[in-house]
């Protein structure tokens, strides 16, 4: 089930140019493992996000399973119950500390055509997750309360 992290009273006194990631970031990741099986993954995405980030056993992320790996499989005719996560999954996906201002994260997002981005600290420990909703959502919010809301 997905959370949305509602951004403190002090963040929302800020103007938008000084929020952070970890103001609008959801703290809440459905996440997989390597072994997991694709069919699996699939169905976390139905009820969360539409990619899925791979953490080991620490929880450091190693790779991410989006909407179009699980498409890619379906075109190629194979079954999601018969591959695991690592064999379709994105290693080294781009990822974001929760310190990151959100004009860099705006400007990295549009550039790379990025939808969501894990959060990660500095151990590369996956911490949250921010999608361009979650981004939209918080612009709206600084700018319904007169919040400065220049990116």
């Amino acid at each position: 089930m997905r959370q949305t992290t509602n951004p403190s009273s002090a963040t929302r006194e800020r103007p938008f140019a000084e929020w952070t990631v970890a103001d609008v970031m959801e703290r809440q990741v459905q996440t997989a493992h390597a072994g997991t099986m694709a069919d699996v993954v699939a169905a976390d995405m139905i009820e969360g996000f539409g990619s899925v980030p791979v953490v080991d056993d620490r929880r450091r992320l190693i790779g991410v399973v989006t909407e179009h790996d699980l498409l890619r499989l379906l075109d190629r005719g194979q079954r999601w119950g018969e591959t695991k996560a690592e064999a379709i999954m994105s290693v080294n996906p781009y990822s974001v500390r929760p310190e990151t201002r959100l004009g860099t994260l705006i400007h990295v997002m549009q550039a790379s055509d990025l939808i969501r981005v894990p959060v990660v600290d500095v151990e590369d420990k996956l911490v949250g997750i921010v999608a361009r909703r979650d981004l939209l959502r918080a612009y709206l919010g600084a700018k319904e309360r007169g919040v400065n809301s220049r990116p």
